[in-house]
């Protein structure tokens, strides 16, 4: 167990004490790319994100899947420039704190915590449809459990996971998504065999594709995106995290954006170019196997998003933990929060406040129905991330010329990016969403708001914890 002796910050915030930290270098670049790539959960892309894109994009959903991984791109480049100069465990919530001030890092971090905690919610509830889509296939329908003991029992191993070992939870959440995938690919390939081309006319058609739709459905292409940054908040658990973080979040991003665009491509083809049935179903990558012949793969795709997904939950609070973690050594929550267990070495605080977290909202989403749930929570969540990555294309070429080392380049990444993310952002309002889809952007600007009251009451009863973003408290 290490433990260190923190030297005030200004204001006096912190005393001298030794007291357990998170584990170091014990993170290698399969651990890093476990962690981002499970938080992406590409496996829930087919097997049940597609249906909120097609249902908007239509046979446009692969050109929706192929501007979000453009933007993608070109935050993660903007995302490793700042890892290589800040590997810390607060990650955004640093990055832009240390660079727009305190007020800026408080927001980025609610922000975040929301994207992951929000991500957590999505994928609990979405485990309902992949259950029941599993028992259908093996004629066992009779036997599902209701969606609050799922969602129970769900967050609980979840729970349990993050809670004892980062190391082992990273390394499960690769081998589980590496074999969903796998499942994914092999099927879709078949399919794919079975239809006889891989041209198709209808959605290679620029022209008459439908743009409105398109770019409604970007927000959503986005959220199957979410999480491919959060290897950066395992950086002060990670080895050599200057090299390993950054390399760890390009390749996700590089890697699951050719899978998503292909997926969408092939799925439609699949359909013959119903779209609008893959948009109308829970269980879209059923009516593609069920259309070829292969009802009976469905049972084991959605074996596999049920894996997936307990992946992407384990990873999501994994990361929204460690922020939790960061922003309470900083004391912008309970010092409790900034807390380590002394024999795991884990936020555990951070993390069963995280597991509550997503236990509450799931719960009371449920009512609405397991796939309405699924995009409500999922859109939601989606604005935390489009706002902290629009920061971050901000924060990065002035984080470069105060080190003193601008290029070009730079500049070029950090606008581009942002303008790429404000165009999402656009794409998610105008054309006007239908309900409630359309409230969405407005409920999380009044989370936002509460974000900003809650900086504000920290300013006028302690000041002096402001101070402390200039220093790394969690060192």
């Amino acid at each position: 167990m290490s433990t260190t002796t923190e030297t005030p910050p200004i204001g006096g915030v912190i005393t001298d004490v030794a007291r357990p930290q998170l584990r170091s270098n014990i993170l290698r670049l399969p651990e890093c790319l476990g962690q981002s790539v499970a938080n992406i959960a590409p496996t829930l892309t087919p097997a049940l994100n597609i249906s909120v894109v097609a249902g908007l994009a239509g046979v446009g959903s692969w050109l929706g899947y192929l501007i979000a991984t453009i933007g993608m791109l070109f935050v993660s480049a903007n995302i490793a420039t700042l890892a290589r100069r800040h590997p810390l465990s607060g990650s955004y919530f640093v990055y832009i704190g240390r660079t727009f001030g305190p007020f800026a890092g408080m927001i980025a971090g609610w922000s975040m915590i929301a994207a992951y905690l929000v991500c957590a919610v999505a994928v609990t509830v979405s485990e309902t449809l992949f259950l029941d889509n599993v028992l259908i296939a093996f004629g066992l329908k009779a036997f599902l459990p209701p969606g609050w003991l799922i969602s129970v029992l769900f967050l609980a191993l979840v729970w349990l996971a993050a809670y004892r070992d980062i190391r082992m939870s990273s390394r499960v959440a690769l081998v589980l998504e590496g074999v969903s995938i796998s499942i994914i690919v092999v099927i879709t390939a078949i399919v794919v065999a079975r239809h006889g081309t891989i041209i198709d006319p209808v959605q290679l058609n620029i022209a008459k594709l439908p743009f409105g739709g398109v770019m409604s459905a970007l927000a959503f292409a986005v959220f199957s995106f979410v999480g491919f940054e959060s290897a950066a908040t395992l950086a002060k658990e990670t080895r050599d995290p200057e090299r390993t973080v950054p390399l760890a979040v390009n390749l996700s991003a590089v890697l699951v954006g050719i899978f998503f665009v292909l997926m969408a491509y092939f799925m439609v083809l699949g359909m013959d170019d119903k779209a609008d049935v893959i948009g109308n179903s829970s269980s879209p990558f059923a009516e593609m196997t069920a259309g070829a012949g292969l009802a009976s793969a469905a049972g084991v795709v959605y074996f596999a998003a049920l894996i997936s997904g307990f992946a992407c939950a384990l990873a999501s609070v994994n990361a929204g933990a460690r922020l939790i973690f960061s922003m309470g050594r900083y004391k912008f929550f309970s010092r409790h929060m900034g807390r380590v267990h002394e024999t795991h070495q884990t936020p555990h605080f951070a993390v069963t406040l995280s597991v509550l977290f997503a236990l509450v909202v799931s719960l009371a989403l449920l009512p609405q129905g397991a796939l309405n749930a699924f995009g409500y929570a999922g859109t939601f969540s989606t604005f935390g991330f489009l706002v902290v990555y629009m920061l971050i294309c901000l924060v990065s070429p002035v984080d470069q010329r105060k080190a003193g080392v601008l290029k070009p380049q730079h500049i070029a990444l950090g606008v581009i990016g942002a303008a790429l993310m404000a165009f999402v952002v656009f794409g998610s309002l105008y054309p006007v969403p239908p309900y409630p889809y359309n409230i969405i952007p407005y409920l999380f600007a009044i989370y936002l708001a509460i974000g900003a009251a809650w900086f504000g009451y920290l300013k006028a009863r302690a000041p002096h914890v402001l101070a402390t973003m200039e220093h790394d408290m969690e060192a």
